[in-house]
Parts: structure tokens; sequence; C-alpha cells
């Protein structure tokens, strides 16, 4: 006679925080470069990952580059992407802004205000600005925030 197994349950974490931290980076260094700051100051791994691509009106496609962690235990993923390819801005409305920094998975609701802090006082960096992702209109964000 065969007896059923126990059934186990597991409780599943589910992250409260839908959306990813956005936050704009003033910096006239190149990507690489500014994702070495970036890993020296927060502790993290951004490596060169698969490009951003965003389709035009005009059947081209733009593609701005993106350098990714996703190494984190905790399962945070960070992301640097370039707000410029050639003359064409992924946020149009943000053409003072040279980088985005996204935090995708976070658990800290004031995570914001530290990532912030910490990226002040990065070399590199002139400015530093938060980015609501309700408040931005683009039609590029939908690529961005996936």
């Amino acid at each position: 006679m065969r007896t059923t197994p126990k059934i186990k349950r597991v409780q599943l974490k589910v992250n409260p925080n839908k959306e990813p931290v956005l936050i704009g980076i003033v910096s006239s260094e190149p990507d690489y470069k500014l994702s070495l700051a970036l890993n020296r100051k927060l502790k993290i791994a951004l490596r060169l990952s698969t490009p951003l691509v965003t389709p035009d009106n005009s059947s081209r496609e733009f593609t701005f580059s993106r350098f990714s962690d996703s190494s984190s235990t905790s399962g945070i993923i960070y992301d640097l992407i370039a707000n410029r390819s050639g003359k064409t801005y992924l946020f149009k409305k943000l053409k003072n802004v040279d980088y985005i920094f996204q935090v995708h998975n976070h658990d800290n609701e004031d995570i914001t205000d530290f990532y912030i802090t910490m990226l002040r006082d990065t070399e590199y960096i002139t400015a530093v600005f938060n980015l609501d992702s309700r408040l931005l209109k683009d039609k590029n964000l939908q690529f961005v925030t996936h």
C-alpha cells in the first residue's frame, strides 16, 4: 500500500515594491568608467550587459548601453543605462541626465535616499536626481522598467 507524501507549505516573500528605483546621474565620464566607480563605491558587480534597444516611429532602432548586476544573494538587480545614443535620448525630457541607475527587487522603502547619498559621494558624478516613474511620462519608460 502506498502512502501519499506530506505536503510541505513554503512561504514565499512577496516584494511589495513593484516599481524599481530610478535615479538620474549626470557624469561626463564614459559608461565603463562610471560603472567601475559604482562597483567600488556600492560594492556591486556591474558588467556590460545586452544593450537596451528601443524602436523609433520611423522604423529605426536605437541602442543604449547597459551595465547590469544580478549576482546579489538577496535578489536585488542593478542596472546602469545610458540616456544617450549618438544624438538620440532615451528620455527626451531628461536631456541633462547622462545615465539612469535602476534598482529592482528591493525590500526597503528608504533605499532611494541611501543610494542617492552614496551616488553623490562617488567620484565622476556631477549631480544625482530622484526620478519618479509615475511622474515621468515617456514612451520609453516601458523598456526600462520591464
